[in-house]
């Protein structure tokens, strides 16, 4: 099969590929155009997943491409902004059709729930990777950013942290747990949720925000590095699921909460004035410290004490961040 009839069969037809609204040409020509409306500004991010790295050589295909779409809508929800198309770079080391079908279909229910459309993209031949590159809009001047937090802000995250560093040892086939357990936390690994609609309601009340990829700790670091502030997480406020609890118990929860990864669940300083309001119209948000004067991420115990810090946030060129 050659690469525009691969296109053709698995992509194009699917019905995410449909031009929707913000795109006038969508797959077929040299380029994507889009459409913006008066006053907006467009959003665009990149991130690419190689196997063996981001995922294992045996990754279900349906699942990884729900996964690797997801992975990048998370940044479009950091910023609050409104989902408009993404572009798919695939590299295959053969072109297996039960394999190109089940990411297909994978890839476009994930498009259709975070309500993004196909508009072009590349194949090529070599080691699996996928590099997707999504585009949203958002008001001019109202894009959520690291930079605004405040001393005095709260620090909060939509909703319950770990899960998906929980359920790394299932992936990888390192251990076995009861299906209520698993099964919860195997949901937070392949099917994470870009918190979207949320993102786009903290617009003009969050100070800064972004998406929980790296860990806690290391993502609370770049708020706290570019708003030139201190960030405390009380270490007894954070949220863990029940299946975590059970399967990890509640130091090694803690510990994949603050430094695991891959929750893709927004982070974000939020003034406390909004925050009522904002729980009250039934957003997940869960405080878990403040910011304050200074520099770095300083973690509390029950006690409000300043604790050592786990390792936390992977690199992929270099260690760990201490």
């Amino acid at each position: 099969m050659g690469e525009f009839e691969l296109i053709r069969h698995y992509f194009a037809a699917a019905s995410c590929a449909r031009a929707g609204e913000g795109v006038a040409l969508g797959i077929g020509d040299d380029c994507a155009l889009l459409e913006l409306p008066v006053g907006e500004q467009l959003a665009v991010s990149t991130d690419t997943l190689v196997e063996g790295v981001h995922f294992p050589g045996n990754a279900d295909p349906f699942l990884l491409g729900q996964r690797a779409l997801a992975v990048s809508a998370s940044d479009l929800a950091a910023m609050g902004a409104t989902p408009i198309g993404f572009i798919l770079a695939l590299t295959l080391p053969s072109a297996e059709p039960d394999w190109l079908q089940a990411f297909a279909a994978g890839l476009d229910r994930m498009a259709q729930q975070c309500a993004l459309g196909l508009i072009g993209g590349d194949t090529t031949r070599g080691p699996l990777s996928l590099t997707l590159t999504v585009f949203g809009r958002v008001p001019r001047g109202q894009a959520l950013t690291r930079s605004g937090a405040q001393v005095g802000d709260l620090l909060c995250v939509g909703g319950e942290l770990g899960d998906a560093a929980g359920a790394l040892p299932l992936v990888l086939g390192q251990c076995q747990l009861p299906d209520a357990i698993a099964e919860p936390l195997l949901a937070r690994y392949w099917t994470p949720q870009p918190q979207l609609d949320l993102g786009v309601a903290l617009r003009g009340k969050a100070t800064a925000a972004l998406d929980i990829s790296d860990g806690l700790l290391a993502d609370c670091g770049h708020i706290a590095a570019a708003s030139g502030c201190a960030l405390r997480i009380e270490l007894a406020r954070l949220p863990l699921s029940a299946a975590l609890l059970a399967a990890a118990g509640p130091v090694a929860a803690a510990r994949h909460a603050l430094s695991g990864g891959d929750d893709y669940r927004l982070a974000f300083t939020l003034p406390p004035i909004h925050l009522a309001a904002l729980q009250q119209a039934g957003w997940p948000i869960c405080v878990v410290g403040d910011v304050v004067a200074g520099s770095g991420v300083q973690l509390l115990n029950e006690a409000g004490v300043n604790i050592e810090q786990p390792r936390s946030g992977y690199q992929h060129f270099g260690k760990p961040s201490d």
